[in-house]
């Protein structure tokens, strides 16, 4: 962080703040929306549970980086039969600072299924374009120039070999030209602690973390936000904050946590939704990985929206983690790392969840459940992931699957059981929204079609809980063309 901007985070805050504008959580959604209401005037406070660490902070994908900046390490489970491990980012910036940056537009379809089901208004194709080209441009969402990783090529090229579409993602990112051409190309993460929060803090907008509110309570024309500040190694100390207008941004999970903490409960965290995910580790005769291996950049469509491939963050911590579901195997990953990585096939889950909180509890008690039909979507992604990966050269692969078997062949795929054992198969995904969807459908909406919680003033939701249903994509594009989309209307400037 610039020094000229130091002086707009507080470290030592006064127990009763007074401000316009609160916005509690820095990821995408809240950090654009603080961002532009700074920008346009307004006396912002945005307020984060987590630290403040610079991107640089840590080796991206590692062990630390798990420990400093994700909630409980990484390793949060929503509850049900099966369970799904589910990751969130718990700093400034939340997920921005340690997803991969994989980008969409949210398609076509998924925003006439939203008009369609939950009237939302003023969303369809045209009316998101000029959001996403803003948004586009503010974190430089570009294609990787130059040779992708080997681990990206090799599903590319397993999809090539059987006829099947793969795609090249955008991410938002900055890249430095290669020394040479056959290097993969290394580069900045244009995360949120890297666009928009300087952006806030320039128009003047105050940044607030390690700061967890607990609840919110309108008394009169007022929003009082109450929470504790705890900096590392000194006490906590509890805080009020008086403002007008509040903006919630924490997530599809500890927003409408927080909500109904808050007394706050109509269609709040009963639809919570999910990309679930398989993966596979797979072993090839080359070496794929190196210390500093960009981040995969492909996906195979040929079968979306039903499921997609993909590759994912392969450091040692990650593969020895998806190791643990083969205990007898958990050598190969220190001997053979750099021939390793790690693949996934994600379902557009048809399933639905519940965010709950539980007295004496810090966190609260998330449980999903998958269908019968997501449990066979998951079985056939995994067959023709591992299918794909055969052709592709892989030597040995290993399902997410507890004791399962170790395959060296495609004849070995019959190996694969004829249904998933909803006990023995370990899924996990990164994507989560659709807990507080918005639209004009009071029956089964939270928020009306720009963020606004029905029933109550100044009250607005801006973060991936807006999405309706699963978008079937990387949703960070969808959450922050609708989060300046509405922050926008908020402004009267729409």
């Amino acid at each position: 962080m610039p020094k000229c901007l130091s002086h707009k985070v507080i470290t030592n805050p006064q127990q009763h703040i007074q401000c316009e504008i609160v916005v509690v959580g820095s990821g995408p959604g809240g950090s654009i929306t603080a961002c532009l209401l700074a920008e346009a005037g307004c006396n912002v406070l945005l307020i984060e549970e987590g630290s403040y660490l610079p991107l640089e902070s840590c080796t991206p994908f590692s062990l630390d980086e798990m420990v400093q900046k994700y909630r409980n390490g990484g390793l949060t489970v929503a509850m049900g039969s099966p369970k799904i491990q589910y990751a969130e980012g718990q700093c400034v910036g939340g997920g921005s600072e340690v997803n991969s940056g994989l980008y969409y537009r949210t398609p076509a379809d998924i925003l006439e299924k939203w008009r369609r089901e939950f009237e939302v208004e003023a969303l369809n194709q045209d009316d998101l374009v000029p959001h996403f080209e803003v948004c586009e441009q503010d974190v430089n969402v570009c294609y990787m120039p130059g040779k992708p990783p080997a681990a990206s090529l090799k599903l590319h090229q397993g999809a090539i070999y059987l006829g099947w579409k793969s795609i090249e993602v955008p991410r938002w990112f900055r890249y430095e030209e290669p020394v040479k051409p056959t290097d993969v190309p290394q580069g900045t993460r244009q995360s949120m602690t890297k666009t928009f929060i300087p952006r806030a803090l320039q128009a003047g907008c105050q940044l607030l973390a390690n700061t967890k509110v607990q609840s919110i309570r309108q008394e009169g024309k007022k929003w009082l936000v109450n929470g504790y500040y705890s900096p590392s190694n000194l006490p906590s100390r509890s805080l009020e904050i008086e403002a007008e207008t509040v903006f919630i941004a924490c997530g599809a999970v500890h927003t409408p946590a927080l909500l109904r903490r808050s007394g706050i409960t109509h269609n709040i965290g009963n639809s919570l939704q999910m990309h679930p995910t398989v993966k596979v580790i797979a072993q090839f005769p080359d070496q794929l990985s190196s210390a500093d291996m960009g981040v995969p950049v492909h996906q195979v469509k040929e079968f979306a929206p039903k499921f997609s491939f993909g590759c994912s963050i392969s450091s040692v911590p990650y593969l020895a983690l998806g190791m643990n579901d083969h205990p007898q195997h958990l050598h190969e990953v220190n001997q053979h790392w750099q021939e390793m990585a790690i693949y996934y096939a994600m379902i557009t889950g048809s399933g639905c969840g519940t965010v709950r909180c539980l007295p004496g509890f810090r966190d609260p008690l998330v449980r999903y459940r998958i269908t019968d039909e997501d449990m066979k979507n998951l079985l056939e992604g995994l067959r023709q992931l591992c299918l794909l990966l055969f052709e592709a050269g892989a030597i040995a692969l290993y399902p997410s699957i507890t004791n399962g078997s170790r395959l060296t062949h495609q004849m070995d795929l019959k190996q694969l059981p004829d249904s998933l054992s909803r006990k023995l198969t370990n899924l996990m995904t990164i994507h989560l929204f659709s807990s507080c969807p918005m639209g004009e459908n009071k029956t089964i909406c939270a928020t009306d079609s720009f963020g606004k919680v029905h029933g109550f003033k100044n009250l607005y939701i801006a973060d991936a809980s807006l999405l309706c249903t699963a978008p079937g994509v990387n949703p960070q594009g969808s959450i922050m063309a609708i989060a300046r989309r509405n922050v926008l209307k908020f402004l009267g400037k729409l």
